[in-house]
């Protein structure tokens, strides 16, 4: 009967994705009552991965596409905040265009810089332990986002920093920052602007791709249609009957 119930839910599984999301609804009810047991500490561990490992990739790939920072509104660069009466004095004076420019080419180098990310979170969710991704999986439902955070961030920003000076210079940010400064310090009576630049955009570019990790973290383990092997349906179903103890 446990055969039979196994190779029902890899039928089950492997039409999932192309169902609407009633369907979708229904299967998973029906994949939740299999008795397919408890994973193993090697199949949470390889599970747990597998997840992390599809969840960032997607978030990088996502981020450092055109318009994954300038489209999205959650991660979306601005001005900084020491420099966001720059912007305001530069539209009011009729520069709005310099102020758009400095906007547009700042999340045109984030997304450069984006997908550098890719290989330093696999690098972390290769050397996390048995117990990490235990941890992890049966924690709250940003554990994963934590632990990319304590272990990759002085990665990220000593990768990030010169991947964004040197794209902040090839899609002409320094020069429309250096233009926009230039103009604002002119104005009579204002405190000059001095912004470290790369810096800024740097921990702004990681700040929006632990974001998005979290929110493809969430996603998994909350819509089962994320969930697209067997192995993620046992180990993250696991997870859900503790949950719910």
């Amino acid at each position: 009967m446990r055969r039979i119930s196994f190779f029902l839910a890899i039928i089950l599984l492997s039409t999932l994705n192309s169902c609407d999301i009633q369907s979708q609804a229904q299967i998973g009810n029906i994949l939740k009552q299999l008795p397919i047991g408890n994973p193993t500490t090697s199949e949470i561990g390889l599970g747990l991965k597998q997840a992390l490992e599809i969840g960032t990739t997607n978030g990088a790939d996502q981020l450092s596409a055109k318009d994954g920072f300038l489209g999205n509104l959650a991660v979306k660069i601005l001005f900084p905040p020491e420099a966001q009466k720059v912007e305001k004095t530069l539209r009011s004076i009729g520069l709005s265009s310099l102020a758009d420019n400095v906007i547009l080419t700042i999340n045109r180098a984030a997304e450069d810089a984006a997908k550098e990310a890719k290989p330093i979170f696999i690098s972390a969710i290769k050397q996390m332990t048995i117990a990490d991704a235990t941890n992890i999986l049966l924690g709250n439902k940003d554990a994963a986002t934590t632990y990319f955070k304590r272990v990759t961030t002085l990665q990220l920003m000593e990768k990030f920093r010169p991947v964004i000076a040197n794209s902040l210079g090839k899609v002409g940010a320094t020069k429309y920052w250096g233009d926009a400064a230039n103009a604002y310090n002119r104005i009579p009576l204002v405190n000059p602007i001095s912004t470290d630049l790369s810096a800024y955009v740097a921990q702004k570019a990681i700040d929006g791709m632990f974001l998005q990790v979290a929110q493809e973290e969430l996603k998994i383990r909350d819509n089962i249609g994320a969930r697209s092997s067997v192995l993620l349906q046992k180990v993250f179903g696991y997870a859900d009957k503790y949950k719910a103890k």
